[in-house]
């Protein structure tokens, strides 16, 4: 199995920024990507933003020119970078790492989540 462990969340003010960061560890093959995901009450999970095993990104609207993620690939890390936070951020943040997995016929994807690591921006 895989685990995802993040730190970095914490209460900041408008303006702030913080560093989350997330490990994978446990028996991984290869990761496709590894991203961060957010769910504030009351609403469903939402993309924040993507990297792939490639480099390339991907990022939610509302964080574009605000948020960097970026990667270790020799540490199955991920990172972002949120500069100029705002109350709307404020939510709860999710690692996650999509993984594959093969044996000698088969290959599947799979995605693996962290337990969350609070952000809140006050204003």
């Amino acid at each position: 199995q895989v685990q995802l462990v993040e730190s970095g969340g914490g209460l900041v003010q408008a303006g702030g920024s913080l560093r989350l960061s997330c490990a994978a560890s446990g028996s991984i093959l290869s990761i496709n990507a590894m991203g961060w995901y957010h769910q504030a009450p009351g609403k469903q999970r939402e993309l924040v933003a993507t990297i792939t095993s490639a480099g390339s990104t991907n990022y939610a609207d509302s964080v574009k020119g605000r948020f960097t993620i970026s990667r270790d690939s020799a540490k199955n890390a991920v990172y972002l970078q949120m500069n100029s936070l705002k109350p709307e951020d404020t939510a709860v943040y999710y690692c996650n790492a999509n993984v594959r997995r093969c044996s000698t016929y088969v290959c599947r994807d799979y995605d693996y989540w962290g337990q969350g690591t609070q952000v809140t921006v006050s204003s």
